[in-house]
């Protein structure tokens, strides 16, 4: 009776303490997110952006020559054409004077933007500021009213496995309200040079893109920016949000700037191998690898050589290679920090004054426009002849709105490139981005001259499917 008696008050006092446990976990999944919804729908807006694409003249794949008798027959047919595009997307507002934030290929090349509050109400917008780096935009609403705004919450807390809401404009169905959970962290998916997304199942399609993902306590977290789906195929659980802590950087300064002051060093760096870890005696793979420093550059005035391999950064470990660059970036212009480097198999100091990516020589040459972007380029070595990638190819073909690339106008009978085709569309060359032709070429030489025997390409086919493939040079 006794023993009975002692089991049943254990029993009991286990309930008691394991129940707490229980509703601490039951709270905190969400009944219904209609009071939430009904809270943030206010301040979600959806963005339209009109431009005007000029196509070129001549429709047909060859040219009369000059005096030729069939110029006049013709003519009416080489005549340039404009047609308006128009791109949808989401935003949210920031501040009551009607300051959104959005992505950049929102309304990148943009004539009009008209902003959407409430799903009725539309206003024009202008551009106070862009940053195609980090995929940022933030506009102003030309009116004198009064909006209502959201705050941004710490993107740092958010955790995996936190509930999270995505409201935006897909498809043109606005006010569209989904959610999912936080699938993972930290991603980089190779889309900037400071990939650094927060992985999300809640659904976001084409249209979501600009818009914000909540926590639970109505706070913006991230800002929807690119989803996978294969085949143009939708969302199939995978979206990817900027976080919010890095984004709010970029979005004061363009709110006070209207363009962005990133911190630079001056360095061409590289993955550090398991081998060159082992050559240079380090415990394990890691840090930045630097491959080559910019001459007068802060690097090269704060005594930063080649080969030199940083490991911290303003005392932030700089764990991968990738990781370099977001934080250089985040670094005041300014800014004395303190770099620690493996040289020589030892641990050593370096004072730099970090300075400014927009004002550096590489930044100006990278963001330089070609003056005729329609021009051919032929390529010897692979016996084929390619053009940039325009506009008005991706919006045809219904290509993701940040592609870059070259489109293949002739291919040899004796090419090596025996699975690509006319009009296939090459984005990637040995995983580095295509981003013109001139490039393409230079890295098919570079690539050839190193003794390489395969070329590994993403190409998009006449359907518009992306896939990779391997071409064996002879």
């Amino acid at each position: 009776m006794m023993k009975s008696r002692k089991f049943i008050n254990f029993f009991l006092i286990f309930i008691f303490l394991s129940l707490p446990t229980q509703l601490a976990y039951s709270k905190s999944i969400p009944n219904s997110f209609a009071d939430l919804a009904e809270k943030l729908m206010p301040s979600v807006v959806n963005i339209s952006s009109t431009q005007t694409i000029k196509t070129s003249g001549n429709q047909f794949p060859f040219q009369f020559p000059p005096g030729s008798p069939f110029e006049d027959m013709f003519k009416e047919f080489n005549k340039p054409t404009e047609r308006k595009a128009t791109a949808l997307g989401s935003g949210f507002i920031i501040d009551k004077k009607g300051i959104v934030v959005t992505n950049n290929h929102v309304i990148e090349g943009a004539e009009d933007i008209i902003v959407s509050v409430n799903g009725s109400t539309e206003y024009k917008a202008e551009v106070l500021g862009k940053d195609p780096y980090m995929d940022l935009a933030v506009l102003k609403i030309k009116s004198d009213e009064k909006f209502k705004p959201v705050s941004f919450g710490d993107s740092d807390k958010a955790r995996i496995g936190d509930w999270v809401v995505a409201i935006g404009n897909p498809f043109g169905f606005g006010g569209t309200v989904t959610s999912g959970i936080i699938s993972s962290r930290n991603r980089d998916i190779g889309l900037t040079r400071y990939d650094d997304f927060i992985q999300t199942d809640a659904s976001i399609n084409v249209g979501n893109s600009g818009g914000p993902l909540f926590n639970l306590d109505g706070e913006v977290i991230g800002i929807n920016t690119a989803i996978i789906a294969p085949g143009q195929s939708g969302s199939i659980g995978i979206g990817f949000a900027i976080p919010s802590n890095s984004a709010s950087i970029v979005i004061d300064q363009l709110i006070k700037f209207g363009e962005t002051k990133r911190g630079w060093l001056g360095v061409r760096i590289q993955v550090v191998t398991k081998e060159i870890a082992e050559v240079e005696k380090l415990e394990k793979a890691e840090g930045a690898l630097v491959a080559s420093v910019s001459e007068n550059s802060p690097a090269d005035k704060g005594g930063i050589k080649a080969g030199d391999i940083i490991l911290e950064f303003d005392g932030k470990k700089v764990d991968t290679m990738r990781k370099l660059p977001k934080l250089v970036a985040q670094a005041p212009v300014g800014k004395k920090v303190i770099l620690k480097i493996w040289r020589n198999q030892k641990l050593i100091s370096k004072r730099i004054l970090v300075g400014r990516l927009e004002s550096s020589q590489e930044f100006k040459t990278e963001n330089k426009i070609e003056p005729d972007k329609s021009r051919y380029v032929k390529v010897e070595s692979l016996k084929i002849s390619i053009r940039n990638l325009n506009k008005d190819d991706i919006s045809k073909r219904n290509l993701p709105k940040n592609t870059t690339g070259v489109v293949v106008t002739e291919i040899s009978d004796d090419s090596p490139l025996i699975f690509v085709s006319v009009n296939d569309v090459i984005v990637e060359l040995q995983k580095k981005r295509v981003k013109n032709s001139n490039q393409f070429s230079d890295l098919v030489t570079e690539i050839i001259n190193k003794g390489a025997k395969t070329l590994y390409l993403a190409i998009y086919n006449s359907g518009n499917q992306r896939s990779y493939i391997t071409v064996k040079l002879k």
